[in-house]
């Protein structure tokens, strides 16, 4: 049985193999307290017609398997994380149905219970290999694709992913609960561990920033019983002042739609720089008056994000042992 963890060289051999087009993910938020569905549909290329390599997915159940057309016994290619591809074409089209599990661990796809008003919060966690967590992927950084994500939820949520987000449309009722679905546009080619999905009723402040490729529209959420607190005003400010240090400084656009920040609860580190959608610990919403330092600290880990927009999200590495340059530069540059 292989490993949990892809090595650097099955990787390697992996990015040989196969270049990656597009993902369509479908996801279904309203299953159930403990599980949700996750249908992924993978377009990519293989360099060597009738060879075989393998997808990744941590989960519950793998219900079907369709390869090229070609229904696949999921029973016998579904082994501890990984789905076995064999005779891959020159050109390839894999849907994977299956059923995802929700964490309370701050990995994959978390889901809270706000003690406060009984509100479910959810919001992803993916760096470094748990956006299989949610949905089928080929699980490394430098196998960059286009991602499509489709969403039905509770109506009364909001979803926000790494595209601007759409208008829902009625989806019908589920446990005397009214559904929509969200289809968010294609995002540019990125890795899969900046792709983002947060998802419940999260208050929103909303603002924008004039940039060099136009405007961007500016994002800033908390979980409702939060709210009050919120500084929202403060956190757009330090923002807009680094868009236009940032654009200056790289000599480059910003690369993404929209930029939303998402203050998590039970969340495991600071933040995350997920491409247009950065989560960030609520910590940083201050329930009464702190420091000075405090406040620049919060600063500081906005532009550290911010800054990984470019480095890190637009430029990669290859692999997770140079991660260190991408956090030391984003340090460096926020500072």
């Amino acid at each position: 049985m292989p490993g949990t963890n892809l090595t650097r060289d099955e990787a390697a051999r992996r990015a040989e193999l196969l270049h990656v087009d597009s993902y369509d993910v479908r996801l279904d938020l309203t299953t159930g307290p403990e599980t949700f569905r996750t249908v992924t549909t993978v377009t990519f290329d293989c360099t060597q017609p009738g060879a075989e390599t393998f997808i990744d997915f941590i989960g519950g159940t793998v219900e079907r398997v369709t390869l090229n057309g070609d229904q696949l016994d999921p029973a016998e290619l579904f082994k501890d994380s990984r789905i076995a591809l064999p005779n891959l074409q020159a050109t390839n089209e894999l849907t994977v149905d299956a059923t995802g599990r929700y964490t309370n661990t701050g990995e994959g796809l978390h889901r809270f219970v706000d003690p406060v008003d009984n509100e479910v919060y959810l919001y992803t966690q993916f760096e470094v290999p748990d956006s299989r967590r949610m949905y089928t992927v080929f699980e490394q950084p430098d196998l960059k694709a286009s991602f499509r994500f489709t969403v039905t939820a509770p109506a009364h949520w909001k979803v926000i992913s790494n595209s601007l987000t759409p208008a829902p449309t009625p989806a019908g009722v589920a446990d005397h609960v009214e559904k929509a679905t969200w289809e968010f546009e294609p995002t540019p080619r990125i890795s899969s561990y900046i792709t983002a999905l947060i998802a419940g009723p999260y208050d929103e402040v909303r603002d924008e920033v004039q940039t060099r490729g136009g405007v961007v529209p500016l994002g800033v959420y908390c979980r409702k019983s939060l709210t009050q607190y919120l500084d929202a005003d403060n956190i757009f400010d330090c923002t807009k002042k680094g868009f236009a240090f940032f654009e200056k400084e790289f000599d480059q656009p910003y690369p993404f739609a929209k930029y939303d920040q998402i203050f998590t609860p039970e969340y495991n580190m600071g933040a995350m720089e997920n491409a247009g959608a950065v989560t960030f610990t609520e910590i940083y919403v201050f329930r009464s008056k702190v420091s000075e330092s405090k406040v620049e600290r919060r600063a500081l880990t906005i532009l550290h994000e911010l800054a990984h927009m470019w480095f890190g999200n637009l430029v990669t590495m290859k692999w997770w042992d140079d991660l260190w340059l991408n956090e030391s530069f984003a340090e460096w540059a926020s500072t």
